[in-house]
């Protein structure tokens, strides 16, 4: 896929009118036939946000601030960006972070990310767990629905033999 993306004038790929999102993303580096390097451009609406606390373990992202001032959460605390920002969020805990917009004006950011598949996204706060199998594809497992991972590879293997 590879239609030239423009990040002044975006086809988005997601749009997310309905709170808590308000939000809007394009998946640019994609878009442009990148395989291994992603980019995602993100608009956000006063009182928006773009995702919940998270980390990932394969991928490392960073975040370049276009125009706003979005507010970002880390295991440091939260504070504001100004255009023109550059953040650096490493694989792992020490890459946790959130971004929102308290406004009031809207924001754009870009998010770039090494594109190591799969990868796995956890989110504290919640203790969910996201399998990442692509761009934009994956499954969520909210907490509670894991299990010890043994008895399930034993009763797999039980069960894929015919008697």
């Amino acid at each position: 896929m590879s239609d030239d993306p423009n990040i002044l004038e975006p086809e988005w790929d997601v749009h997310m009118p309905e709170a808590p999102f308000h939000a809007r993303a394009s998946r640019i580096a994609h878009r442009a036939g990148s395989e291994r390097v992603g980019a995602t451009l993100y608009e956000l609406d006063p009182g928006g946000a773009s995702a919940p606390y998270h980390l990932h373990y394969a991928n490392e992202e960073l975040l370049v601030v276009l125009e706003g001032e979005p507010e970002l959460r880390t295991a440091e605390g939260v504070r504001r960006l100004a255009a023109g920002a550059v953040v650096s969020f490493p694989a792992g805990v020490g890459g946790a972070h959130a971004l929102r917009n308290p406004g009031p004006d809207p924001a754009r950011y870009l998010i770039f990310s090494t594109a190591v598949y799969p990868d796995v996204a956890e989110y504290p706060d919640t203790g969910a767990t996201l399998t990442v199998t692509g761009p934009g594809e994956g499954k969520a497992f909210p907490a509670g629905v894991d299990v010890p991972q043994f008895p399930l590879v034993a009763s797999a293997v039980a069960g894929s033999w015919p008697d």
